[in-house]
C-alpha cells in the first residue's frame, strides 16, 4: 500500500488534520467529509467523528463544539500544528529564540509566533529527563547595551502591512506624523521592511511620488490593503539601500579613519571584538594607553559610540568628530553647572 492509497488511514489522518482550522474558526464533520472526498478519501461521517474523538483528539490539541446536532472541530488557537513535531534540538532553538526576539520584534509579530513558542515549551517540558531539555534553564541571551522595549504595533496593522508587502498591493493608512503631531491619511506603495532595535519601519513611496520614505509601524493608526497593485521596482536592492537610508541622522555614507587614544580596558575589549578588519592598536610611549586606528562608518551611531566611551578615550580624528565631541562636553558641562 502506498501513501497515496485512499485506503491508507495514516495518510487520511494527516490530511484530515491539515483541513481543521484554528479556533475560533471551525469545521463540521460534513464539511471535513466533503473536503476529504475531494481528495479521494471516502469515509463515513460516523467513522470520521470516531477518528477525531477517540484517536486524534488524544494526541493533538483539538477542540470539539456541539452546534445543535452537528460536531464542529478546531485546533487550539495557541497550538503549534506543523507536522512533524519539533525534535528536541529544534524545540530548544525555538525556545532560546523566543527570549531573544521578544526585544526585537513588534508585539503583533510575536503574537503570530506564539503557537510555535508554546509548542517548543511543551516539547521541552515533556522531556524532563533529556539533557538538552535542561539547557533552556541554564542559558540566557542578554542585549549589548540598553535595550528598549519594542514599540507597540497593533496586530491588525502588522497583518495588513505584511499582506500588502508580500502581495505587492497598495496600502491605505492613517499615519501619525511625529513632526506635525497630527494623523494624516496616506496611500502607500510598500517596498520593504526594516527592523532597527525597538522600532520597525515600512519603506514605501507615497501616492504619485517616487522618493522612498520610512514609516514607523507603531505610528500607523489604521491600515487597509487595497486591491490596486503597488508601484514597485523589481530591481530594488534593500541591502544596497539601507546604508544610504536615514533611519538615524548621518554625516555621510562612506567611511572615515577613526584615530583615538584609548584606556587599556577599552583596548582589551577592542582586541576581542574589533571595530573593523583593519583595526590597529599601538602602545603609546610612557603610558599604558594605546593608539587606536580603524576604518568605521561615517555616521552618528559610531560617533555616539565613541562619545559614550567618556573619559576612557580621546578622539583625535576625524576633526569633525573631535569638534562635535568637544561641543557636546561644553554643553553638558554648562547644563550641570546651571543645575548647581
Amino acid at each position: 500500500m502506498t501513501k497515496s492509497d485512499p485506503k491508507d488511514p495514516l495518510v487520511r489522518s494527516l490530511i484530515l488534520l491539515s483541513l481543521i482550522p484554528r479556533y475560533p474558526k471551525s469545521a463540521s464533520i460534513l464539511e471535513l467529509q466533503a473536503a476529504l472526498e475531494q481528495r479521494g478519501f471516502i469515509v463515513s461521517s460516523r467513522t470520521l467523528q470516531r477518528d477525531l474523538a477517540d484517536k486524534l483528539s488524544h494526541r493533538f490539541p483539538l477542540i470539539c463544539q456541539i452546534d445543535g446536532q452537528s460536531f464542529r472541530w478546531s485546533f487550539d488557537s495557541q497550538a503549534q500544528i506543523n507536522l512533524p513535531a519539533l525534535d528536541t534540538a529544534a524545540a530548544l532553538a525555538m525556545h532560546l529564540a523566543e527570549g531573544h526576539l521578544r526585544h526585537l520584534l513588534p508585539p503583533g509579530v510575536l503574537a503570530l509566533l506564539e503557537p510555535q513558542f508554546a509548542e517548543a515549551r511543551r516539547q521541552l517540558h515533556s522531556l524532563e529527563h533529556n539533557a538538552l531539555s535542561h539547557w533552556a534553564q541554564r542559558v540566557r541571551t542578554i542585549p549589548n547595551g540598553k535595550a528598549l522595549l519594542p514599540a507597540s504595533v497593533h496586530s491588525d496593522v502588522w497583518q495588513q502591512v505584511a499582506t500588502a508587502l508580500l502581495e505587492r498591493r497598495q496600502l491605505q493608512v492613517d499615519y501619525l506624523s511625529r513632526v506635525k503631531g497630527e494623523v494624516k491619511p496616506l496611500r502607500l506603495h510598500p517596498t520593504g521592511l526594516v527592523s532597527r532595535g525597538a522600532v520597525s519601519y515600512l519603506i514605501a513611496t507615497v501616492g504619485d511620488y517616487d522618493d522612498l520614505r520610512h514609516f514607523a509601524l507603531h505610528r500607523i493608526q489604521h491600515a487597509t490593503v487595497l486591491d490596486d497593485a503597488a508601484r514597485t521596482s523589481d530591481d530594488f536592492d534593500i541591502d544596497a539601500y539601507i546604508p544610504t537610508a536615514a533611519f538615524t541622522p548621518r554625516q555621510g555614507t562612506g567611511t572615515v579613519e577613526l584615530v583615538a587614544d584609548v584606556h587599556p580596558q577599552i583596548a582589551w575589549m577592542l582586541r576581542e571584538t574589533p571595530l573593523s578588519v583593519d583595526q590597529q592598536l599601538e602602545p603609546l610611549a610612557d603610558s599604558d594607553w594605546l593608539r587606536l586606528r580603524a576604518s568605521v562608518p561615517d555616521d552618528q551611531e559610531t560617533l555616539g559610540w565613541a562619545f559614550g566611551l567618556g573619559e576612557k578615550a580621546r578622539v583625535l580624528a576625524p576633526g569633525e568628530w573631535t569638534e562635535d565631541i568637544q561641543a557636546k562636553v561644553r554643553t553638558m558641562s554648562g547644563m550641570y553647572e546651571e543645575s548647581g
